[in-house]
């Protein structure tokens, strides 16, 4: 199917950002504040929001749509809409973190403003866990982190290639429901993916989160078995050597963070234990 490019008329003008708004912007703002709700920090929030904005420039060679002037990836995009949602959600996380809940009976509150508002709490969450995830603590956080945030990329762009290969209209009520559901199998799962992550007593993690996992990689295999053939451009080489860099910098990281700095903070313990007893 035919899919619209972005990138045609890049000056930034008033009537090109007109012509740029459509669904999508809304489609952006509802998504972030989803995952808002999913990732539940803020620092995660704007790192994702990102690192799919970098895979758009990356893997706009491959699916059209991912062709956007650079007003509409950093303006439009992230820092209007994605920001709005990741706002929005945060807040809502903020509002159910502090909430407080009277258990009395329908029967027993006088008015009808109060049992109506009564009712509607009775759909949402007891209680609400706020997410610390610290990927720099220990490297089981740090691997952690990276496989969460490559799910989430994952899922992301699985939408854009299944529409693609299958030749699905963005606009398929098939497109929403995926997505629907996968934000209501998301929310468990990143719940007991993070009890895994946080927790060194949890030993394995939830059927939700493996129910997710299985689903992501599903589609994945769906789309390498249509994708054959279909993408023969081969990757840009800044694209290559900019992902080498990066792929580089966090391996380099990883190895200080938690191999060279740990032994020489041991290092220098050791010898100012040594320079005491001399003492």
């Amino acid at each position: 199917l035919p899919e619209r490019s972005y990138g045609d008329n890049c000056a930034l003008t008033v009537e090109n950002v007109r012509d740029g708004i459509d669904i999508f912007v809304l489609a952006h703002s509802l998504g972030w504040f989803g995952k808002a709700l999913i990732i539940r920090n803020h620092t995660m929030c704007w790192i994702l929001s990102i690192t799919f904005e970098l895979l758009e420039y990356s893997l706009a060679h491959q699916l059209p749509n991912f062709n956007e002037c650079w007003w509409d990836h950093w303006i439009l995009d992230v820092f209007t809409c994605n920001w709005l949602g990741i706002y929005v959600g945060m807040k809502w996380c903020e509002h159910f973190k502090m909430k407080t809940y009277t258990w009395h009976g329908i029967r027993e509150i006088p008015t009808i403003k109060g049992k109506l508002s009564r009712a509607g709490a009775q759909f949402t969450p007891h209680s609400w866990t706020v997410y610390q995830w610290a990927p720099t603590r220990r490297f089981k956080s740090f691997a952690g982190f990276i496989v969460f945030a490559v799910l989430l990329m994952l899922a992301e762009l699985n939408v854009f290639y299944l529409k693609s290969l299958l030749w699905v209209p963005p606009e398929h009520p098939l497109v929403i429901t995926r997505l629907a559901l996968l934000f209501l199998i998301a929310l468990p799962s990143a719940r007991e993916y993070y009890e895994y992550y946080s927790n060194p007593r949890c030993k394995r993690m939830g059927a939700h989160c493996w129910m997710l996992i299985t689903t992501l990689l599903t589609e994945l295999l769906i789309i390498v078995k249509f994708g054959r053939g279909e993408f023969s451009e081969p990757f840009p080489t800044p694209v290559i050597a900019f992902w080498s860099l990066v792929a580089s910098i966090l391996v380099g990281f990883s190895i200080w963070q938690f191999a060279i700095a740990p032994w020489l903070r041991r290092r220098r313990s050791s010898a100012r234990t040594e320079d005491s007893k001399t003492e």
